[in-house]
C-alpha cells in the first residue's frame, strides 16, 4: 500500500476523520466501518424507510409502548425540562413527548447528519412555535457543549429512542452511559429505548428485509465513500447480510464482497477475496436484568420499565445513582 496521497482527492483532508475512520477500519483483519457513517441525508431517509417496515419491529412496538405508557413517561420527565434528543434522526417519537410535556425548557435534537437536521428542526419550530428548538449538529459519541438556553431548566433529560444503544459493545455502552450520566447534574435522567432479547427468526428478519431497504441502507454507506472521499467501490460487486450471533447476543450487518477485487482509498488500496465481508453494525438485545447491569456500571440506576405485552421491546427511565 502506497503512503496516503490526497492529490486523487482534492476536496479531502488528510486529517479528516471520515477518512481516517476508514482507512483504519479496512485495514483491520475484519475489515469495519463505523455505523454512525450510514446517516448522510440519504441515509437519514432510507433509516426512516426502514422504520415503517413489517419486519422492522422495534420502532411500531416502541411509539406503542410509549403511547400506552404517556402519563407516566411524562411524569417522570417532569416540567421544565430541557429534552437533549441523542441521534434525533427525523425526531419522530419525539413528537409524542413534544405534544405533552409541561413548560418543556428547550429541545435540542442531536444528529450527525447536518442537512437533515437543520430541516427537521426547521419542521419542528413550524409544528411547535411555543417550544425553543436548539438543533447541536454533533457526533453524541464524543463530548459535546450543549447551547445556551433562555428559559428556566428544572431538569436535563437525555432522549435515546430506538435501539442505538445496541449499536456500542457492552463496554462501550458503559463509557457512553457515563458521558450521559453527566448531564444529570441538575437532578435529570435518561429516557432510553432498549431492545430485548427474543426469536432468532424475528431478529433476523427486521434486519433482513423483503423489499431490500436495509440493504440499500447498508450499501449507501459505500455510495457515501465514494462520493465523500473519492473511492471506487462496484456497488454491484457487494450484498448485504444480517445475521444473529447467539453468543454475543447480537445483530451484525456485513457487506459480502461477491468477488476478489480491489478498492482504492484516498491513495491507499484494499484487496477483498471473495465472501470476505465489511462488518458495518451490531445491534446488542439485552434481557432487563442485562442492561440494568450496564446501567448500573455506568452510575445509573433504572428507575423505570415499560413494555410491550410480547416483551420485545423496552422504554427505560435512569436517573444518577
Amino acid at each position: 500500500m502506497s503512503n496516503l496521497d490526497v492529490t486523487s482527492s482534492p476536496a479531502v483532508k488528510a486529517d479528516d476523520p471520515f477518512l481516517s475512520d476508514v482507512l483504519t477500519g479496512l485495514a483491520l483483519p475484519q475489515k469495519q466501518l463505523p455505523s454512525k457513517y450510514f446517516y448522510d441525508e440519504e441515509g437519514s431517509q432510507l433509516f426512516d424507510q426502514i422504520c415503517d417496515l413489517e419486519e422492522y419491529y422495534p420502532t411500531r412496538t416502541e411509539m406503542k409502548i410509549m403511547q400506552d405508557n404517556l402519563a407516566d413517561i411524562v411524569r417522570h420527565v417532569g416540567p421544565e425540562a430541557l429534552l437533549i434528543e441523542y441521534g434525533s434522526g427525523s425526531s419522530l417519537k419525539t413528537r409524542i413527548l413534544l405534544q405533552h410535556l409541561e413548560n418543556l425548557a428547550g429541545y435540542v435534537p442531536i444528529d450527525i447528519s447536518r442537512d437533515y437536521l437543520y430541516a427537521c428542526a426547521a419542521q419542528l419550530r413550524k409544528d411547535f412555535p411555543d417550544i425553543d428548538v436548539h438543533p447541536l449538529h454533533a457526533d453524541y459519541s464524543a463530548a459535546l457543549t450543549l447551547p445556551e438556553i433562555e428559559r428556566h431548566v428544572a431538569r436535563r433529560v437525555v432522549y435515546f429512542p430506538g435501539s442505538t444503544i445496541g449499536n456500542f459493545t457492552p463496554e462501550e455502552a458503559i463509557t457512553f452511559l457515563k458521558r450521559v450520566s453527566t448531564l444529570g447534574d441538575q437532578g435529570g435522567g435518561l429516557l432510553i429505548g432498549v431492545d430485548l432479547k427474543k426469536d432468532k427468526a424475528i431478529l433476523e428478519a427486521a434486519y433482513n428485509d423483503a423489499h431490500g431497504i436495509t440493504a440499500a441502507f447498508n450499501l449507501n454507506l459505500l455510495k457515501r465513500i465514494n462520493a465523500a472521499l473519492g473511492a471506487d467501490f462496484d456497488l454491484s460487486q457487494f450484498r448485504h447480510h444480517a445475521l444473529y450471533n447467539a453468543e454475543a447476543g447480537r445483530i451484525e450487518m456485513h457487506l459480502v464482497s461477491e468477488a476478489s477485487q480491489i478498492v482504492s482509498i484516498g491513495g491507499k488500496q484494499f484487496s477483498f477475496d471473495a465472501e470476505e465481508t465489511i462488518h458495518t453494525e451490531n445491534s446488542y438485545k439485552y434481557t432487563l436484568a442485562e442492561f440494568a447491569a450496564i446501567g448500573k456500571e455506568a452510575g445509573l440506576r433504572v428507575r423505570r420499565v415499560w413494555t410491550d405485552a410480547n416483551c420485545l421491546f423496552s422504554v427505560q427511565f435512569l436517573t444518577v445513582e
